[in-house]
Formats: structure tokens, C-alpha cells, sequence
């Protein structure tokens, strides 16, 4: 789409009251620049995993009946998923805060974020997945140690399993 359609199309959105207009060119910049995946945060954590020898898939779909979702990071053996969650989008209880400006379209778009990350999270947990959400901010060493103890106790409990039915 040429950069002349997709301004048009923005501002008839805007018009429309779809989503909100935005303050500023720099405000609109920032929030074009967000990314869905390959965060800071989460490369850091997959460059330190794979430095420890996990190896892993990234964004990797996982259809659950009616939920389909794409975790950060899956360890398809083990059935272990890993979101890292950014403080605003999912309203972190720590550094997340309830939007000031254009708050008629913020709030339920968070609480929305919040109700999908539960539905996300009962699907996955239904259909024998472990599921670990980690906050952006959590320091990179905690969040290494977090996953690596997930992984493990799932490779223990496929051991154990495997065991006992020979």
C-alpha cells in the first residue's frame, strides 16, 4: 500500500472513531515503531538461552481448537511456552498505568489484552502446555533461570511418564 493510501485511510479510521488520532508525528512514530515480536527483551532472552545450548522455536503457531496463539519462544518437545509481555500492553502490576489521554480507546483495548492472555493461558494449560509469562522488565538473569527450571521440570515429568509405561 503506497504511503499516500495508507494516510488516507488512517485519517477516514480517525474520522470514524476506530482508533484515536495521534497527538503528534513523534507520538505516531514511536507507537508505528512497537513490534508484535522480536522485542528487545525478548531477543535478549533467546540469545541467552541459545547460548546455553535450548534451542527453541520463535513465534511458532500453536492452533488450540478456537485459540490460536503464537508464544515468544516454544519448546515444542517439552510443550513449554514463553511470552514476554510488555509492561503497557498487558498492564504490567508493576509499571503498567491506565491511560490518560484517548482513554475511551486504551482501556478496553488493555482489558481486552488481558482477557485474551487468560484465554490464552487456560487453552494452552487444557491442552498440557506449561506456560511461563515473563514481564519486560524482569532482569535477563531471572528470566534465564525461570525458563531453564520450566524446561526442566517438563523434561523430567516426560521422563517420568515414558518410565513408567515400560
Amino acid at each position: 500500500m503506497s504511503e499516500t493510501k495508507r494516510d488516507e485511510a488512517r485519517r477516514q479510521a480517525h474520522e470514524r472513531g476506530v482508533y484515536p488520532a495521534p497527538l503528534n508525528e513523534g507520538r505516531s512514530r514511536n507507537m508505528r515503531a512497537n513490534r508484535r515480536a522480536n522485542t528487545k527483551p525478548e531477543v535478549a532472552l533467546r540469545s541467552a538461552l541459545h547460548r546455553l545450548g535450548y534451542r527453541y522455536r520463535k513465534d511458532f503457531r500453536l492452533d488450540l481448537g478456537e485459540v490460536k496463539v503464537r508464544p515468544d519462544i516454544v519448546f515444542t518437545a517439552r510443550k513449554v511456552t514463553v511470552f514476554v509481555d510488555g509492561c503497557f500492553w498487558h498492564v504490567c502490576p508493576q509499571h503498567g498505568r491506565e491511560p490518560t489521554t484517548n482513554e475511551w480507546y486504551w482501556t478496553p483495548k488493555l482489558r481486552r489484552n488481558i482477557e485474551r492472555d487468560h484465554r490464552v493461558n487456560a487453552a494452552l494449560d487444557a491442552a498440557g502446555w506449561t506456560v511461563l509469562r515473563l514481564w519486560e522488565h524482569e532482569p535477563l538473569s531471572s528470566a534465564v533461570e525461570a525458563v531453564v527450571a520450566a524446561v526442566d521440570r517438563s523434561s523430567e515429568r516426560s521422563c517420568d511418564s515414558s518410565s513408567s509405561t515400560l
